[in-house]
């Protein structure tokens, strides 16, 4: 019996001592799962937390005592800093709940009304929202253009999330584009209107390309195909205003130092007064990168007292074949009306250039101004854009332009200032 308390003494102290040893070696006992033996796990810092350390395969191995728990056997969730890494671990493993839809409220106006959009979130996209809003206004997805819709300065393509465009709610945009029916009627023949023919005193010829079916097949196409980058939103009641650039806003031709000294006598004047009735539209028979440079170089793009709409180049421009003159180039304000036909028709719109033939499709809206040519002799004398201005303002009182003939402006000019 003696020996036994003895024996039984030593196992405590032996014990006694593995504790010590343990507790210096930054060892804790294990609280969890009751197992035989003494049990530890090592005490871990953070980083290194979610490993199995060395150091615990080495005191498994150098104590008979120690057991290595694994962590899918640890203490419950409460129990000290494991049982604090296991439950973040466990947690962890859950599925993580979907996140709640965030409806963002839109208002889009179109067509002189506003539609409200609700049903989208910010994870659909601006695709999603062109499907919504042809259920709401019967204009196709590809016909839609939607103004104040960009990413990184530029238009947002359709895959673009909402939420990526950082809209407020109730935020209002601006819809354009036309119906499938409504483009077919403004891209028809003209009504017959013999009255209209004889004050033009037009060629045979002349009607004959304006009605032509294939020239409206170009025309209709070019409202599919051909992008307008829109500079600034037309504005809703104001009439249009399309103007050529060479001989007409400057003498390309002639020499200078800087394009101001080519400029036409009263431009800024001109396009600050037509602003106030008119959205103001440049279409010039070159490129589009020239037709930039140019209105840079006179001012006319950065000019505060007035905005340009958008600018048109060749690539809108249509070829047809006359039999007396062939193959020539016109530009066809149908398709200023086809894109932009809630804003714009016939009915209101007037359109300058130098040469005649480039409205050979719309004769009835073309205004042949005298061309701007030699600069340096004619300067002082040209007084075109100055009487030019009266007879917009003049014009811009009237609904209608359909019962105008333009090529007799400065005879209805002076009619009615001498009243």
């Amino acid at each position: 019996m003696r020996r036994t308390g003895e024996r039984a003494e030593a196992v405590r102290d032996s014990q006694a001592s593995v504790q010590r040893s343990h507790s210096r070696k930054g060892l804790v006992p294990c609280r969890g799962e009751e197992l035989p033996g003494n049990d530890y796990v090592t005490s871990l810092p953070k980083e290194k937390q979610g490993k199995r350390p060395s150091a615990l395969r080495s005191a498994s191995v150098s104590n008979p005592n120690f057991r290595f728990v694994s962590r899918f056997r640890s203490p419950p969730l409460t129990s000290g800093r494991l049982g604090f890494r296991c439950g973040r671990f466990l947690r962890s493993l859950l599925p993580v709940p979907p996140r709640p839809r965030m409806a963002l409220p839109i208002i889009v106006k179109w067509g002189g009304q506003e539609y409200s959009v609700t049903t989208l979130s910010e994870d659909d996209t601006v695709l999603d929202l062109k499907q919504f809003l042809k259920t709401l206004t019967g204009v196709l997805p590809e016909r839609q253009k939607l103004l104040g819709l960009k990413v990184k300065g530029k238009p947002a393509e359709n895959d673009v999330k909402l939420g990526a465009l950082k809209l407020k709610p109730n935020t209002k945009i601006m819809m354009m584009g036309t119906r499938e029916e409504s483009l077919e009627d403004v891209l028809g023949p003209p009504p017959d209107n013999d009255d209209v023919i004889n004050d033009f005193d037009i060629e045979d010829e002349v009607v004959e390309v304006e009605n032509r079916e294939e020239n409206l097949l170009k025309i209709s196409r070019r409202v599919k195909e051909y992008k307008v980058e829109i500079l600034n939103p037309p504005r809703e009641g104001k009439k249009l205003l399309v103007l050529d650039v060479d001989y007409t806003l400057f003498d390309h031709r002639s020499c200078a130092e800087t394009g101001v000294e080519l400029m036409r006598p009263y431009l800024h004047e001109f396009l600050t007064s037509a602003y106030e009735d008119y959205d103001i539209v440049i279409w010039s028979a070159t490129n589009m990168k020239w037709i930039e440079a140019k209105m840079k170089e006179l001012g006319v793009s950065t000019n505060a007292n007035y905005k340009i709409t958008f600018m048109l180049d060749s690539a809108a421009m249509i070829t047809v074949h006359t039999p007396r003159r062939g193959l020539i180039d016109v530009k066809p304000l149908g398709v200023i009306w086809g894109k932009f036909s809630e804003f714009y028709s016939k009915k209101n719109t007037i359109m300058f250039d130098d040469i005649g033939r480039n409205f050979l499709m719309n004769p009835q809206n073309g205004l042949k101004i005298r061309p701007f040519m030699k600069a340096h002799l004619n300067r002082d004398k040209d007084k075109e854009l100055l009487k030019l201005t009266q007879y917009l303002k003049e014009i811009a009182k009237l609904d209608d332009f359909l019962d105008l003939n333009h090529k007799y402006w400065e005879r209805y000019l002076s009619k009615k200032q001498g009243q």
